[in-house]
């Protein structure tokens, strides 16, 4: 009893970072309706930032957190305002947009490979070997905080979408663009100002990655490909379902590796990924519109 509830935490906090990294990915999708494919170039951006804060400026990642959010919010802008914003909308503009966003992430991963080469990085904090009790196991000081900052991240954005006339804004958009612009709204702002959180949120999981994994210029395709799997698990218009979705991924690896060999644990976000494309293509809590 002891082990499965051990596997239960671990698998929630897990689930936490999880919805850190696929909420982006989800805002963009749910409002502009393009699959952004350099979400997990951001990610490992982010990561390095994180990293050359920390060793040059002793700048603790999670103190670094907000600054690198701000630094990408303004990426994520100047990425739609100089690349996606030309695209046409419809299936023509998003066969576009994936290879656009595609060279962006390629690009991200090729200037990491000059700059740092393929050595792993990580960020080692006085704290990072610490630990707490939760329940009688001991687990990982960073990995309690990382679920604790996701957790207020999750909280503040359902926030923003829900309570803000700019969050309301951005609903509106997604329900309706063609409404929205009759309504006085500017979409065209509106989508700059998604695709700036959406990146905002790659940057925070990105330094929140740096507190657990080491990296190197190839992570985050992984990180892009569970984004995927908890997005479509969820529901690709669900903020509530986007977070129900990576906590079954999240108990669905941890618990598989009593079940299958670990080489194979990597495969079940994509098989969980298949049988609800069958059973339920829209997600287990999907719909038309952000919500």
């Amino acid at each position: 009893m002891a082990g499965v509830i051990a596997l239960t935490v671990s698998a929630v906090l897990l689930a936490g970072f999880y919805a850190s990294m696929a909420y982006g990915l989800g805002l963009i999708y749910g409002v502009l309706r393009v699959v952004n494919l350099a979400h997990g170039g951001m990610i490992m951006a982010s990561a390095y930032v994180s990293w050359l804060l920390f060793t040059h400026f002793n700048i603790d990642p999670y103190v670094a957190a907000p600054l690198v959010m701000i630094a990408f919010f303004f990426v994520g802008v100047g990425v739609y305002k100089g690349l996606v914003r030309f695209l046409p909308r419809g299936a023509a503009g998003g066969v576009q947009s994936l290879l656009l966003l595609f060279g962006v992430w390629l690009v991200i991963r090729n200037i990491a490979y000059l700059l740092f080469s393929g050595d792993d990085q990580a960020v080692r904090t006085s704290y990072s070997t610490a630990s707490v009790s939760i329940l009688g196991s001991q687990f990982s000081v960073n990995r309690v905080v990382v679920f604790l900052i996701s957790l207020v991240a999750v909280a503040l954005l359902q926030l923003w979408l829900s309570r803000t006339y700019t969050g309301k804004a951005v609903r509106a958009v997604a329900e309706n663009p063609g409404s929205s612009t009759l309504a006085g709204i500017d979409v065209e702002r509106v989508y700059a100002l998604t695709f700036g959180v959406g990146t905002a949120l790659a940057g925070l999981a990105g330094v929140l990655a740096s507190t657990l994994f080491a990296f190197n210029p190839s992570f985050g395709s992984g990180e892009l490909l569970k984004s995927f799997v908890i997005i479509v698990l969820g529901g690709l218009g669900s903020v509530v379902g986007i977070g129900l979705g990576a906590l079954i991924l999240a108990f669905a690896e941890v618990f598989a590796i009593y079940i299958v060999p670990s080489y194979l644990t990597a495969a079940v976000g994509f098989v969980l990924l298949v049988v609800v494309l069958v059973v339920r293509p829209a997600g287990l809590f999907g719909s038309k519109v952000l919500r």
